[in-house]
């Protein structure tokens, strides 16, 4: 049987009008879906622009946590105080996760887990939480690397760094500076990618994603990273491609190369390799977790030495369940090979664990919505006891709407005023009014019976002018095909206003 390969190509116009639709929000800034959705991205503290997520409705707030650090070198510090008090905490960062730990003795973690909220201030439970040292333990590392990459150059060899994580790359230019000057040993720096310009750069007009440190640095009129001034000095160049004409007359051995191309199959980091990989003096620099059996095959024998660093990728373990305690949420979902290690939660915290491909059913939230009534209505209120149950009921006449995930409730006639569109219409849409209602708003079509896809024929409404467009009703829906989005708003709207709606 043979197969088919379909490729979609797209002009640069269309690439550029897709991404001019994409939000870039920043840090706790509230972006608002579809009148209902308040989404808030907040800062993980792991890399420059990573964010945990903050989804509040109408019905119940949501709390999406992936992979974190409390403290970082280089990026904010993980914002957790706006993460306090959801519905649902959906709990992903296993970055660090083994599944031998503490599987072996299920109750090994039980004095951290079943702790009294009323014992602990919120500011001793910070102080537990940030009493560890994530990035002094990064900072050991990345001087051993440097450590070792001096001893190899001072032997003759080159180093060849293809990391691509920024803050990591960052704080290693900072201290490499700092070894080549302690040493006493020239030795170039460069840096090879057809990005590395731009992210440079990227990393100094974005205060917001940097560390109190960095930001202080900032505005006080110092340089933010080392690099700045670095290159400046022409202690470290930066090119786009290892074929570059500059790069060609000032290159020198041995020399320390970055280049972000980990899975050594693109870029620079192959020419490389296949020069330096049979000489004994020379480093190659991977972080944990590549198979470096599977990445060197092609360039073996391998006589360079190989360093494998871990570096940090999420929080540890061990303060997952302390952190939780301190967010309270109401219910806590864990992915269901956690089992065994965060059952304990469940005597102080509600968990459920799902498993991959399946589907979850969370129980309804027992809190009660919130309706903002308008000052006209809610004057009209006339509150009535109930005999059989201790409720107490009123009667009102209103449209209900939602905004900026609220609900309101307003008169008839603020209704009509109001850019607030009702939460939710019913029946069937009639193609013969939709076209006068179309055609009242300057909208022309004709109703024509044509084949969609495997369905049998049935009637739609073509749209020709100002632009085009496709209606198909269906029995459950009211498909709306166009490319021109006020066109869409202006037959949605027309649509709307045959239906009936709350």
């Amino acid at each position: 049987m043979g197969q088919s390969l379909v490729v979609g190509c797209h002009c640069t116009a269309d690439v550029k009008d897709c991404l001019q639709k994409v939000e870039s929000p920043k840090y706790a800034e509230e972006a608002c879906y579809n009148g209902t959705l308040i989404i808030k991205a907040l800062s993980s503290g792991l890399e420059i622009g990573s964010c945990n997520w903050n989804l509040k409705g109408p019905k119940r707030n949501i709390v999406f946590i992936s992979s974190f650090v409390f403290s970082s070198g280089t990026a904010m510090d993980f914002d957790f105080h706006a993460l306090i008090g959801s519905d649902v905490l959906i709990y992903s960062d296993f970055a660090s996760w083994n599944e031998t730990t503490c599987v072996e003795d299920e109750n090994s973690w039980s004095s951290i887990v079943p702790v009294d909220c009323s014992t602990k201030s919120d500011n001793a439970y910070t102080r537990d939480l940030l009493n560890f040292y994530e990035s002094s333990e990064e900072m050991e590392k990345l001087n051993f690397i440097c450590s070792c990459s001096m001893d190899s150059v001072k032997a003759g060899g080159s180093v060849l760094i293809p990391i691509g994580r920024l803050g990591i790359i960052l704080q290693l230019l900072e201290l490499f500076a700092l070894h080549i000057e302690s040493s006493g040993i020239k030795v170039p720096i460069f840096i090879i990618s057809s990005v590395a310009e731009e992210l440079l750069a990227y990393t100094t007009i974005l205060p917001e994603w940097l560390c109190k440190d960095r930001q202080e640095k900032l505005y006080s009129g110092k340089p933010v990273f080392a690099h700045e001034e670095l290159i400046k000095e022409k202690k470290i160049h930066v090119f786009p491609t290892v074929h570059s004409h500059e790069l060609l007359m000032m290159w020198q051995e041995p020399c320390i190369v970055v280049c972000p191309h980990w899975s050594l199959r693109l870029g620079p980091v192959v020419h490389l390799l296949q020069r330096w990989h049979g000489d004994p003096n020379a480093l190659l620099v991977l972080e944990e977790g590549v198979d470096t059996d599977l990445a060197l095959a092609p360039f073996k024998p391998i006589a360079m030495k190989v360093l494998e660093c871990s570096f940090v990728s999420g929080t540890k373990l061990e303060k997952v369940p302390q952190l939780l305690m301190m967010l309270q949420p109401k219910l806590i979902l864990l992915p269901d090979y956690t089992k065994p290690y965060f059952n304990p939660l469940n005597d102080s915290l509600p968990c459920l664990f799902f498993t991959e491909d399946e589907t979850l059913s969370v129980p309804n939230s027992k809190n009660l919505l919130e309706l903002n009534i308008a000052t006209d209505l809610a004057s009209q209120l006339t509150l009535s006891k109930l005999k059989s149950e201790e409720l107490t009921i009123s009667r009102l006449k209103g449209k209900l709407f939602v905004d900026q995930g609220k609900h309101y409730l307003v008169a008839e006639k603020q209704a009509m005023c109001s850019k607030m569109r009702p939460l939710v219409h019913w029946g069937k849409v009639d193609l013969e009014r939709l076209l006068l209602a179309l055609e009242k708003i300057g909208v022309k079509g004709s109703i024509e019976k044509v084949k969609i896809e495997d369905e049998c024929g049935s009637d739609v409404l073509l749209v020709f002018e100002p632009h085009k467009a496709l209606i198909q009703v269906k029995e459950t829906s009211t498909v709306i095909s166009t490319e021109d989005e006020s066109l869409a708003s202006l037959v949605s709207d027309a649509v709307h206003s045959l239906l009936n709606g709350v």
